[in-house]
């Protein structure tokens, strides 16, 4: 098929928002890969390596995410190019399980951050580019620092206590949004509290909690917060592959070993090391976890002699690993080294007091990212957002206010915005919720009864998009009894205002 003519995102984004290349000579997937990364990042596309170089010559590029089958010269080779021609830039490949050897092979050479292996599934690309990016960043911070060197250390010190700063404004516990009184207040304090002393971390909870956040937060409070953080996610590398990755190897240790390789853990070395979803590997690889975490040295694959360590883990699952480690599934030993101090995070489901206050940050993030105006939420959108149940947690609640903004057609985004599933799935918690302040605690019994179908009757409306005749069908009543209704309780104006 014909490669695509490169595309370019408008320059109508944020100016530092990361410009990410994506080189793939198949349309789909490079149109995947562009919608998987494009919330997140300024992303540029080409269709074949002339239209790469094309765009890396005019723009500057923070990673090149490439393809490893690609007519006429392959990823790797394409990467050793970049590296020579604009060695700035970070580099990830991505191929089939049966290319391995080859992409492994030019790990070095190519200077190739990281691989990622087809099928390749939407969040560990999205946190591969997250990791590229920041090494990027770490890397242009490193240059700037090594000119403060040369002038002196005053302003080696004064560049060191800026960029902590910042990075403790974007990671710190305070941008962990959450109400007065959340669920969320103890987790963080504790988290805090933990976060001085070296201890190893255990973070649970459900996809979409915050588990990495927690994580950044904590790094970025303790004594290690100059040092890297690193990310890998254990559930995408199969487990032959996240060895290397994660002890990294020797040459000559398997065909195609030219080079020595450094591992994620060296790379974390004085830092913070965090392991996503620890639930999901192997016994094999988790005796070689435990080696690290007790003796604090590692083996690369292939060597002879260990090499001395000094990381804090943060290890998170979905799973509850006493149920793993009962079942045989996890190493007992291995569980007790990891959870030095463990961290739930609760659902968003059982923080309904949350999710005004993070849909509204949410927004306003939505809107930056979508180059719209700044927007709000009617009480109608508000009471919708809280009577969800959030099965998808905060992913779920980002996508679904995304969609709204997009969507709408002004600076107010309404209930009628949200997908039908969100006005389908109201549990009428959130309406009880914030229509209790309403109820008479004083009365007859009638003037009570009536408060309480007033509220009923209003959440019906908005679940049917205040479609009188759905609303009437639900409800068991005929349209003139609806509307006698609605005039009674105060609401006919506002249903006749909707669509």
């Amino acid at each position: 098929m014909n490669a695509p003519d490169p595309i370019v995102t408008p320059d109508l984004l944020d100016a530092e928002r990361p410009r990410v290349l994506v080189v793939d000579d198949e349309l789909r997937s490079l149109e995947a890969i562009r919608r998987t990364l494009e919330d997140d990042f300024h992303v540029m596309t080409a269709g074949d390596t002339t239209g790469a170089r094309e765009l890396l010559a005019r723009h500057t590029v923070a990673v090149v995410l490439c393809d490893q089958r690609m007519p006429g010269q392959s990823g790797v080779e394409f990467l050793k190019e970049v590296r020579q021609a604009w060695p700035e830039v970070v580099r990830v490949v991505i191929s089939g399980y049966a290319d391995s050897e080859d992409i492994i092979a030019g790990v070095n050479e190519a200077g190739i951050y990281q691989y990622v292996l087809k099928p390749w599934v939407p969040q560990h690309l999205l946190d591969t580019v997250r990791g590229a990016v920041e090494a990027s960043r770490l890397h242009q911070g490193l240059q700037r620092l090594d000119i403060d060197l040369r002038s002196g250390a005053p302003a080696l010190r004064k560049r060191l206590g800026d960029r902590l700063r910042q990075a403790r404004q974007v990671y710190g516990f305070e941008r962990i949004v959450r109400a007065p009184g959340s669920p969320l207040d103890a987790v963080c304090a504790m988290a805090e509290r933990v976060a001085r002393h070296d201890l190893s971390v255990l973070v649970l909870g459900e996809s979409g909690t915050g588990k990495e956040l927690m994580a950044r937060a904590i790094h970025y409070a303790s004594p290690r917060m100059a040092r890297p953080f690193v990310v890998e996610n254990c559930a995408a590398i199969p487990d032959t592959l996240l060895e290397s990755e994660l002890f990294g190897h020797k040459r000559g240790a398997f065909t195609g070993a030219n080079e020595d390789h450094v591992g994620l853990i060296q790379r974390a070395d004085g830092g913070t090391l965090f392991l996503d979803e620890i639930g999901e590997t192997s016994p094999l690889f988790q005796v070689k976890l435990l080696r690290v975490l007790q003796e604090g040295e590692l083996r690369p694959v292939g060597a002879t002699r260990t090499v001395p360590v000094d990381v804090r883990v943060i290890a998170a699952t979905h799973r509850k690993l006493e149920d793993e480690v009962r079942a045989g599934r996890f190493r007992e030993d291995l569980y007790y080294r990891l959870a030095g101090v463990t961290l739930e995070m609760p659902p968003l489901r059982q923080r309904p007091g949350d999710i005004v206050p993070l849909a509204e940050r949410l927004l306003d993030a939505a809107a930056t990212e979508l180059a719209l105006p700044q927007a709000r939420f009617d009480d109608d959108a508000r009471a919708v957002l809280m009577g969800y149940p959030w099965p998808g947690n905060i992913r779920e609640l980002h996508n679904e206010i995304a969609r709204a903004l997009a969507l709408g057609d002004g600076g107010v985004v309404r209930a009628a915005d949200f997908s039908p599933r969100l006005l389908q799935g109201q549990t009428g918690r959130a309406h009880a919720a914030s229509e209790q302040a309403a109820l008479p605690a004083h009365g007859t019994l009638q003037e009570r009864l009536d408060a309480i179908e007033a509220m009923l009757l209003r959440e019906v409306m908005l679940r049917q998009r205040w479609n009188k005749t759905r609303a009437a069908a639900e409800l068991g009543l005929s349209r003139v009894g609806l509307r006698a209704k609605l005039v009674r309780f105060g609401l006919e104006n506002r249903a006749a205002d909707k669509p």
